[in-house]
């Protein structure tokens, strides 16, 4: 039976994805009851496999049969978290189907490294959506000078898109003009364009935890009588800037741009909104998922705030109004000496440098498990 706050959102025009997966999920039916509750996809990344294969030991009996064949390190991990998209896939078929293509999807970034190669991303992410063979499979490309014709070749060559690190006005401009320009390619060979979807990963908490952290600085050095305007924007910029471009996604899909391609049957390409976990106890740990509640829209959700919004949410609005009040917000930090885009930019660059490090992680503790294990008698 769906959760009912899961299923009101839902019909509200909000979907709710899950940003986590492990092969204990997926095996438990633990997935497949929460799918019943009203979950409508899943997201991953190295991060969260590195998690899920470094951390646990329930890919070991597959690591080392892997490793008895033959297999490379990189070729271990490809075949266990193919695996594991395939199998989500296939529990989100139903949902797949019944929301006519809309949600169902079940995204798998392409490696990290190869994140400053436009062709080496280009091959990897058609060999990774052709080995999976589902067609509610995303690849995952990041939203970086390298990723953007990224995006556009795999969309032109109708393979689902999650484009992810998003975290200025910017590169969200850059991501829809290469989803409209892969779209247009597409068009040209005469293909269904209703078959392609993609989403717009616009990460959110990251930027309050880094400018809370320089107004904290700039709190404790200000006299008295200052401390109120900084101590008020604490908390306030990432809502802000994810609110800015939604306003922004509003703007394009109203083009005439998107306009010829939407009477091809394109569809609009929905933001979606990730790293909503709140890192700050002080604030609600719902935080990013109330203030951002809008239509038509994606959260994808990590496991223990899922949760928590299960238990405790509400569905309303929160972009009511102008976005007058966000630009704002944008403007006093910069008056007093923040400027969200500079720090937007520094997080994208980190962002990549994380994944990278993870998936190296990730390497080094299947390499030291199949070494390990394969000698245990």
């Amino acid at each position: 039976m769906p959760n009912p706050i899961l299923q009101e959102l839902a019909d509200f025009g909000q979907s709710v994805w899950l940003d986590f997966i492990t092969r204990s999920m997926l095996e438990s039916g633990k997935l497949k009851s929460l799918i019943g509750q009203g979950l409508r996809g899943m997201t991953s990344n190295p991060s969260i496999f590195n998690t899920s294969i470094g951390s646990t030991n329930e890919y070991d009996e597959q690591i080392v049969k892997l490793k008895q064949q033959g297999r490379s390190t990189f070729q271990i991990y490809d075949a266990l978290t193919i695996r594991d998209i395939q199998e989500a896939c296939d529990q989100f078929a139903g949902v797949y189907q019944d929301t006519a293509r809309l949600d169902g999807y079940v995204s798998l970034e392409i490696n990290p490294r190869l994140a400053s190669k436009v062709g080496e991303q280009i091959e990897e992410g058609s060999r990774l959506f052709k080995n999976v063979k589902r067609p509610n499979c995303m690849i995952k490309v990041p939203s970086t000078p390298e990723g953007f014709p990224v995006v556009e070749e795999l969309i032109a060559n109708a393979i689902n898109v999650n484009i992810t690190l998003i975290f200025s006005e910017e590169q969200y401009i850059e991501t829809v003009q290469s989803y409209f320009r892969g779209l247009q390619r597409l068009a040209e060979k005469n293909a269904d364009l209703s078959k392609i979807h993609s989403v717009a990963s616009v990460f959110v908490s990251r930027i309050d935890s880094t400018i809370d952290k320089q107004l904290d600085t700039m709190i404790a050095a200000e006299e008295a009588a200052g401390k109120a305007k900084l101590e008020s924007l604490r908390g306030k910029a990432a809502v802000a800037n994810s609110r800015i471009i939604f306003e922004k996604f509003k703007e394009l899909f109203a083009s005439e741009e998107f306009k010829g391609l939407f009477d091809r049957n394109a569809n609009v390409q929905r933001v979606l909104w990730g790293s909503t976990s709140t890192k700050n106890p002080n604030y609600s740990d719902i935080k990013y998922v109330t203030e951002l509640i809008t239509k038509p829209t994606v959260n994808t959700i990590p496991y223990n705030t899922l949760e928590a919004f299960m238990d405790h949410g509400k569905v309303a609005d929160a972009f009511t109004g102008n976005v007058e009040g966000s630009v704002a917000v944008v403007e006093e930090l910069r008056r007093v000496g923040i400027d969200v885009e500079k720090v937007c930019m520094k997080l994208l660059d980190e962002g990549v440098v994380a994944f990278e490090q993870a998936f190296d992680t990730l390497m080094q503790s299947i390499e030291k498990k199949a070494n390990q294990l394969s000698l245990t008698p």
